[in-house]
């Protein structure tokens, strides 16, 4: 039975990858510090004899007791807001965090999966993004700690792969949206949602033609497990190319709530991407996926979680 660390196992993806391990026969430590991450998302799983749960800041040294097959590192502020009040975590995780799961993964001889981010890309000049793209990040501007927490993770980890020969995985993990998300966590889809359900405005920045690609949580986590799978160590995008603008993805959630909300407008944040599609070719070709989930169908399920659940505050 093989035996996989999830860090970042709380939050949104982990917990939805945690759960997918589990249905793979694997045995599962969760690590959390849960300063974004939530304990709920775990909580059906109590009483599971293969799965664990361990309150850890990855930051610091991570021991883990016996053998460890796969070392899945998702641990990281991952939306607008976090990473915008949390900076100094987010670079730390990024660099710290990543060197302790591959220090981890290498003292065990396990298979490394890094959840990296198509921020890597930043505000592109090539579309869609390829992932021989190398990028057009601002290092020093607000959003530089995210993109360039992961532009270093992602370099740290082929270095591990170079010189120390771990087997490791890339996923550049593009908009993904469902069930568990944090209705106030700043990301398009949650915020929307949430502005809908309570008959407010629905805040638009810029002129709302920038686009983005939301991909369904289930197809993410179908592709990241079949990369962890595959032998391929460069990085792979995952993510759903069917690209819209954010304008259009406002109307569309007013038509599914049936709200009466407007359409207010703000100024565009610094360095906002202004187009964001994934070319997954390289996907298919390896990894033998593209996603299923219709669009409306997606929403239909994440609206209805986020009726049915009430955001618990974040635990101290």
């Amino acid at each position: 039975m093989p035996i996989s660390v999830v860090t970042g196992g709380a939050g949104f993806l982990g917990s939805h990858l945690t759960d997918r391990l589990l249905r793979e026969g694997h045995q599962v430590l969760a690590m959390d510090n849960l300063i974004t991450g939530n304990e709920r998302n775990l909580g059906h799983l109590g009483g599971n004899g293969k799965f664990r749960f361990l309150r850890h800041d990855v930051t610091q040294f991570i021991a883990v007791e016996g053998p460890v097959d796969y070392v899945f590192h998702f641990a990281s502020p991952a939306s607008p807001i976090d990473y915008l009040e949390l900076p100094i975590q987010t670079l730390k995780v990024g660099s710290l965090g990543t060197h302790n799961a591959l220090g981890l993964a290498k003292a065990k001889g396990a298979k490394f999966l890094l959840a990296s981010t198509s921020e890597c890309y930043g505000d592109p000049l090539v579309h869609p993004q390829k992932e021989d793209y190398w990028g057009n990040v601002n290092p020093i501007g607000p959003r530089g700690v995210y993109d360039e927490a992961k532009r270093f993770a992602e370099a740290m980890t082929m270095a591990y792969h170079r010189y120390h020969k771990v087997d490791t995985k890339i996923v550049r993990i593009f908009n993904t949206y469902g069930p568990r998300m944090r209705l106030r966590d700043g990301r398009v889809v949650p915020a929307f949602i949430g502005q809908a359900l309570k008959g407010e405005p629905l805040t638009v920045f810029g002129d709302g033609k920038q686009t983005r690609s939301f991909c369904y949580v289930s197809d993410l986590i179908d592709g990241i497990y079949r990369l962890s799978q595959a032998d391929f160590h460069e990085p792979v995008n995952i993510g759903n190319p069917m690209e819209l603008t954010i304008l259009e993805f406002a109307e569309r959630i007013r038509r599914l709530t049936g709200t009466k909300s407007e359409i207010v407008r703000k100024p565009l944040p610094v360095d906002d991407p202004k187009q964001r599609q994934p070319d997954i070719t390289r996907a298919k070709k390896i990894l033998g996926w593209e996603p299923k989930v219709a669009l409306e169908d997606g929403l239909r399920e994440t609206l209805l979680w986020f009726q049915n659940h009430l955001e618990a505050p974040r635990s101290p």
